[in-house]
């Protein structure tokens, strides 16, 4: 079934966007709020490195969002960017691999609360927020500890951040299909 272009913009939410490296899953998360009064793009990664082709992204992204959007760069301070903003403001987040990669020094207990707080924060949101997630398993199985490590923490918040999502996107080779329209849920 085909996705009515007119009812894109209607949700009110949690919302996912996945999917694996540029695929468009960022075009389309901004696409998805453009309709948006106001909206804070919550940047995860750092900004401040030396690898041109990093700054090169960043700057796409600048260059695509719309002027009167706030930025907030959090680092690994997700939550605090967060808690930062209105309860009644729409988020977009880009993207929670930036998250997680700040968060891989973290022993599993310590990434285990620091997972079920963001988890209840956005449970608490009433706005829409959208979250755009690396799809890291599609790749080549990681051949040292901290990239498995990486692949599974953003996998497995990827799977419980869906179970609270009104809505969620693959996005791949500049498509978007909706996996709520067009999936299961894994019992």
């Amino acid at each position: 079934m085909a996705q009515d272009n007119n009812n894109i913009h209607e949700n009110e939410g949690l919302i996912l966007i996945t999917g694996p490296s540029r695929g468009g899953k960022s075009q389309w998360a901004e696409h998805l709020l453009s309709h948006k009064e106001s909206v804070t793009y919550i940047a995860t990664s750092a900004s401040n490195t030396d690898d041109i082709s990093w700054q090169q992204r960043i700057e796409l992204h600048r260059e695509r969002r719309p002027d009167h959007w706030h930025l907030i760069e959090s680092g690994a301070e997700l939550i605090q960017a967060i808690e930062s903003t209105l309860n009644s403001e729409v988020i977009l987040i880009d993207s929670l691999g930036g998250f997680v990669a700040h968060h891989l020094d973290r022993q599993h207990i310590d990434w285990e609360k620091i997972e079920n707080a963001l988890l209840q924060l956005l449970l608490s949101r009433q706005a829409t927020t959208a979250i755009v997630i690396e799809e890291t398993g599609w790749g080549v199985v990681p051949t040292t500890e901290i990239g498995g490590l990486f692949r599974d923490r953003l996998g497995s918040l990827a799977q419980k951040l869906e179970k609270i999502a009104i809505n969620s996107w693959l996005v791949i080779q500049g498509r978007a299909l909706n996996l709520h329209e067009l999936g299961l849920p894994v019992p």
